[in-house]
């Protein structure tokens, strides 16, 4: 039986612009925690270090989405190339900052404009989203094909990020992170076959794609989601550090990484018929329920271990919340709606983020994986709360006008025919 992975990559363009994109993700995983150790490194200050790897996220939070409203009027390429320029740009002042101990407020300035970075993976998941238009099955094995590259950068980023600022130099981790940023970016754009078509001003019609109820859920319970992956990444350098092997924590995480990783790739060999919000709603529980034992883990290996069984869950789930996104956001907004997940995703490693690198710098780094318990908690409560609203799918694609005029009717008015 042929791999659907190889069936997927049949159409033409799709290996280029995947690799590209695999190279586009990188800072993903490299400047958060480049930044984290670098001003660890350079200050020794772990609340700093927490404060500025929350204003990078919440800074993209904020420009993502615009970003990507500009990519679907527009075009990638249009919109991409000068994005990508500003925060390389902001990225070479926050480093020359640091270098030279500038002021704190210096730091939180470049900082924020780093965080006009695109989302690259909401880019070539409307890829996908283009060429395997209606056709579930492909799309199902393409978004976790994506979820497996997502956690390959997490594998391999923090072990690049942390290692180079450790063994190199403080500022590596971050300079390296945006090397990776410039080949992705304009080798993705210099591929024009397989860009999705902009769509003009005059299809955009009803405002924000966040306005769907369904992709509010998502993107508020991605808030919570992110507090984990924020809080777990500054507690375990934090908890390698006080273990004395600080260079370990690259590798612990990319033990995390690699649990999301394989079950990614299982996850997309196969054929569900179950019910996408319900696997979704059950993928975030077990995420939150594999937080509990890192409370337990007193030492680097049995830390490993339980943060591999953590990441199990990840992937899945991920998988899952793209079906669901394409599902609720009408296909002129759907790279804005993509983007959205990963702007509630960026709020969250903001604030969990912040949270742990205070909690770590008043009570210990074992302490600090309190801040990913309660943040799981709080992603199921947002779940429950918001599953009905998850289960009722609106019209996408050409439907988009049918669905601003039932937008105008939220007040039980049936439209007209």
């Amino acid at each position: 039986m042929p791999s659907p992975y190889r069936a997927i990559f049949a159409a033409p363009g799709t290996r280029s612009f995947s690799v590209a994109g695999f190279f586009g993700r990188m800072p993903l995983s490299m400047m958060g925690i480049g930044i984290v150790t670098m001003i660890s490194q350079v200050t020794g200050r772990y609340g700093l270090a927490g404060a500025l790897s929350a204003t990078l996220a919440m800074s993209a939070a904020v420009m993502g989405p615009q970003v990507s409203r500009m990519v679907d009027r527009y075009g990638q390429r249009r919109v991409l190339r000068p994005a990508t320029l500003v925060s390389l740009a902001a990225g070479a002042g926050l480093l020359v900052c640091v270098q030279q101990e500038a002021p704190d407020w210096t730091l939180f300035v470049f900082t924020a404009v780093v965080g006009c970075v695109p989302s690259v993976g909401a880019m070539t998941r409307a890829r996908w989203a283009e060429i395997y238009r209606g056709s579930a099955r492909e799309l199902h094995t393409a978004y976790s094909w994506e979820s497996i590259v997502d956690e390959v950068c997490f594998i391999f980023g923090p072990i690049i990020s942390i290692g180079l600022s450790t063994v190199w130099f403080p500022e590596a981790g971050p300079l390296f992170a945006g090397v990776f940023l410039a080949i992705g970016v304009f080798w993705l754009t210099s591929q024009r076959a397989t860009e999705p078509r902009p769509h003009p001003k005059e299809e955009h019609t009803g405002g924000s794609a966040l306005r769907s109820p369904g992709l509010q859920v998502l993107a508020l319970a991605f808030v919570a989601t992110g507090a984990i992956f924020g809080s777990v990444d500054v507690v375990t350098v934090a908890f390698a550090e006080e273990q004395g092997h600080k260079a370990a924590a690259s590798l612990v995480l990319a033990v995390y990484a690699l649990g999301s990783c394989l079950a990614g790739a299982v996850f997309g060999l196969l054929h569900l018929k179950s019910e996408p919000s319900r696997r979704w709603l059950l993928g975030v529980g077990a995420m939150a329920v594999s937080m509990i034992p890192l409370l337990l883990a007193g030492n680097l290996p049995l830390l490993a271990v339980a943060l591999f069984v953590a990441g199990l869950s990840i992937a899945p789930t991920m998988v899952t919340t793209m079906a669901l996104v394409e599902a609720h956001v009408p296909r002129t907004k759907l790279t804005e709606g993509m983007t959205w997940t990963g702007t509630g995703l960026a709020i969250g490693v903001a604030l969990g983020s912040s949270a742990a690198g205070w909690v770590v710098d008043a009570s210990g780094a074992e302490a600090g994986y309190v801040v990913p318990v309660v943040s799981g908690a709080l992603a199921v409560a947002v779940g429950l709360l918001g599953y009905r609203r998850l289960r009722r799918p609106v019209p996408t694609g050409e439907g988009q006008r049918e669905r601003d005029h039932n937008d105008e009717h939220q007040d039980g008015e049936q439209p007209v025919a």
